[in-house]
């Protein structure tokens, strides 16, 4: 589940994005560009989520 929304926020977020920076810059609207950034977000997303540690780290001092 936790992937399946990761990619849903990022879709959306792009998306909006996408549409509204080619709004300003005067392009047309390219759906699939939006989806294939969104992919490459949501998979950076959840590599450094995996990297980052869940708990705090043990300090070898503390005892």
């Amino acid at each position: 589940m936790q992937y399946i929304m990761t990619f849903f926020w990022s879709f959306l977020l792009i998306s909006m994005l996408n549409y509204v920076v080619s709004s300003v810059m005067n392009v047309d609207f390219n759906f699939v560009t939006g989806v294939i950034v969104s992919v490459a977000f949501s998979v950076f997303v959840l590599v450094i989520a995996a990297i980052i540690p869940d708990g705090p780290v043990a300090d070898a001092d503390h005892h």
